[in-house]
């Protein structure tokens, strides 16, 4: 079975699953939305990668209004999804069924985003990636993923595995949803160290870049692209307070 054809058969229950399965869902999104360095009025433009029935995008277009959406997606089912989802915004949100490891284009996005995605790719397939994104951002522009980070040693893979596996037990996950979610994940999934992934994004040309949440195996990386200038702004209201 292909990832598209994986990701379209848990179109139904994949939102419900994601919030079930994931360590510290509404911390993991909330964090990476209140890490996007634009004012909440402006009317951005983000491509959403990998996304699947429009989770990241959602949680952006509420709180910002006026945010204009491309959601990018190998899986054509879960794009459907995503379509239902936004199915009231009108134009604001479009949709693109493509395998984003060919991303190209012109330097048209002030965001990009992607969650719970990337590391399907491989090491090489990641760092083109990366690459691809600086390129199709504006000359000011931030990336913000939320993703899996394997653990350093085999101690902390262990460790992330039985917290993980205390979790959805906990949350009221089924024996045949663990088990489910194992194959997928020994079939599909290629995780990267998380200074493997920072370097990764530097080395890709961002001027900054960090993680700036992180529960176990799960964390939120944010790399900006030049100069923001809400964070001076933030950083000039510092200043005057101090």
């Amino acid at each position: 079975m292909t990832i598209d054809q994986a990701f379209n058969a848990s179109t139904p229950t994949y939102d419900d699953w994601m919030r079930r399965a994931l360590l510290g869902y509404s911390d993991l999104f909330g964090n990476a939305v209140q890490v996007i360095p634009f004012a909440t009025d402006q009317a951005i433009r983000v491509l959403d990668l990998g996304a699947g029935t429009g989770s990241f995008a959602a949680h952006v277009a509420a709180v910002y209004p006026n945010a204009r959406f491309v959601l990018m997606d190998v899986a054509d089912k879960m794009l459907d999804a995503a379509r239902e989802r936004f199915k009231d915004k009108g134009d604001r949100f479009t949709f693109e069924i493509a395998d984003y490891r060919h991303l190209e284009g012109a330097a048209e996005y002030d965001l990009v985003v992607s969650s719970l995605s990337i590391h399907h790719l491989t090491d090489d397939e990641k760092s083109g990636l990366f690459k691809a994104i600086y390129h199709i951002l504006k000359p000011a522009g931030a990336f913000i993923n939320i993703d899996q980070i394997r653990g350093e040693t085999e101690t902390l893979r262990r460790l992330n595995w039985n917290r993980w596996l205390k979790h959805v037990r906990s949350s009221g996950a089924t024996d045949e949803q663990i088990q489910t979610s194992i194959e997928r994940r020994t079939t599909y999934d290629k995780d990267a160290l998380l200074t493997d992934q920072v370097t990764g994004l530097k080395q890709a040309g961002f001027t900054d870049v960090d993680i700036v949440y992180k529960n176990f195996f799960l964390g939120v990386f944010l790399a900006i692209k030049g100069t923001i200038t809400s964070f001076e702004t933030i950083s000039d209201l510092y200043r005057e307070k101090k």
